[in-house]
């Protein structure tokens, strides 16, 4: 594996070769014993406490994001009639997401296959004991297996969670559990092997992605749009006022989204080190950039700076740095979250009301949108005359180029798959209530509860 591949994958792959030969050079090599120890020592892998430590650290903060920041800032975006509904949603598909993550999603997207999937080599977690390690970006460490598919395993989570707020408050809980359940068997596990796997079709093509702009929120973002056009529009949408019922549950939400965010890119570094100070620092100054963004455009826009726009702009700075964490200089992830926000702002507004399509949350708007900004953008901050630290053989152009091939792909397997598998669901189960139930709100047809009483 070459440097520039260590450097592109944004996350790990098996040992390679180069380091075993590595290690029986040095052992087998004649040399004095003073020498043998030393270079044996550099070439044998060793398993840091602090890394270990970070990576569960990061683990816990990317759940931390679902349960309770997604819940939350969904939560608080619907209607008080679906409040519990959407809460609901993510919990329960996010649980059902770790279990298949388990039982073959692992599998599929982190073992050898082809270009497009993995096998089912290691389904289950066959083979995988406290004894298995998987590596980090530094060749002579590593860190336990089993950290490594849980901090996977929380991405595999939240991705699919991230979806039901395009189609919130007015989809069968029964469709969306199901439609979640094929569609990362179907389209995430597949993105992901492509991306993030070293015999992945994108990994080795070249496309660069720290922590999940292709596989998390393009792929999300589109599935959202495809699922609210297949769905259709709310009953009342353009007709009668759906505005937040709790912009503070919102806000709080969102906050504690950009807290569990820490985790999703700085965990992404697989290893506590100076490249993980990176995706610190820039998923603080593109959020805030991106903050500023919205707030500056739509006070121009409209007159006054609202609290939804503020935490759409936390948002959709967060996910557009994503893919570039690690990967671009605080200055360039400044700019990178100031223009994904402005960019989000024109499709949440003008492009969704001049289309007429019903994206309640905004998802496609944010996550796909930010994602496409974040992932192209990834390819020009990484410059290191703009402050990146750069990869090796690096031309601007080139670089782009194979950014936005990753973008197309992305968006053509999500949005075919993504169509098909809907009209699967539908056929099997459905996927809307009758009017009448969705007038009377999901959580008491659904779950036979209120979130309020009084």
């Amino acid at each position: 594996m070459t440097t520039k591949n260590w450097i592109r994958a944004g996350l790990p792959v098996l040992a390679t070769t180069a380091l075993v030969a590595a290690a029986a050079f040095a052992q087998d090599a004649p040399q004095t014993g003073a020498e043998a120890t030393a270079e044996a020592a550099a070439a044998v892998a060793t398993v840091d406490k602090g890394d270990i430590t970070w990576m569960m650290v990061s683990s816990i903060l990317v759940l931390f994001m679902t349960v309770p920041g997604l819940a939350l800032f969904y939560g608080g975006l619907v209607r008080a009639k679906n409040m519990l509904s959407i809460l609901m949603q993510v919990l329960v598909v996010a649980a059902v997401m770790m279990l298949l993550w388990v039982f073959y999603g692992y599998s599929l997207a982190f073992t050898s296959g082809n270009a497009f999937i993995g096998g089912f080599e290691k389904a289950f977690l066959a083979g995988v004991s406290t004894d298995s390690l998987a590596d980090t970006f530094s060749a002579n460490v590593k860190i336990p297996e089993y950290i490594f598919i849980v901090f996977q395993m929380t991405f595999s989570a939240i991705t699919p969670a991230l979806i039901v707020g395009a189609f919130a408050e007015r989809m069968k809980f029964s469709a969306i559990v199901l439609f979640c359940i094929l569609w990362v068997t179907f389209v995430y596990y597949p993105m992901a092997h492509m991306v993030w796997f070293s015999e992945g079709l994108l990994f080795e093509h070249g496309a660069l992605d720290f922590a999940g702009g292709t596989v998390v929120h393009i792929n999300a973002g589109l599935a959202g749009l495809v699922g609210a056009i297949i769905v259709g529009k709310r009953t009342g949408y353009g007709k009668e006022l759906m505005p937040p019922h709790s912009l503070p549950f919102a806000m709080v939400g969102a906050s504690v989204l950009w807290v569990g965010w820490f985790g999703f890119n700085a965990g992404s570094n697989l290893e506590a080190n100076a490249g993980t100070t990176l995706a610190v620092i820039n998923t603080f100054v593109a959020t805030a950039g991106a903050i500023v963004g919205w707030v500056v455009i739509e006070w121009l826009a409209k007159g006054k700076p609202s609290m939804l726009g503020a935490i759409s702009g936390m948002v959709a700075g967060l996910v557009a740095i994503t893919p570039a964490a690690g990967l671009s200089g605080p200055l360039g992830a400044i700019v990178l979250g100031f223009i994904a926000a402005i960019v989000c702002f024109f499709f949440c507004t003008t492009v969704k009301n001049a289309l007429g399509y019903d994206d309640s949350l905004d998802v496609f708007g944010v996550h796909g949108v930010g994602g496409i900004v974040g992932a192209i953008g990834t390819g020009i901050v990484v410059a290191p005359a703009l402050g990146g630290p750069g990869i090796a053989d690096y031309e601007m152009g080139k670089q782009v180029w194979i950014q936005i091939q990753a973008v197309l792909l992305t968006l053509v397997w999500c949005g075919v798959g993504s169509a098909i598998l809907y009209y699967i669901v539908n056929i099997i189960v459905g996927l809307r209530p009758s009017v009448e139930k969705e007038r009377e709100g999901l959580d008491i047809v659904e779950h036979g509860e209120r979130a309020y009483h009084s």
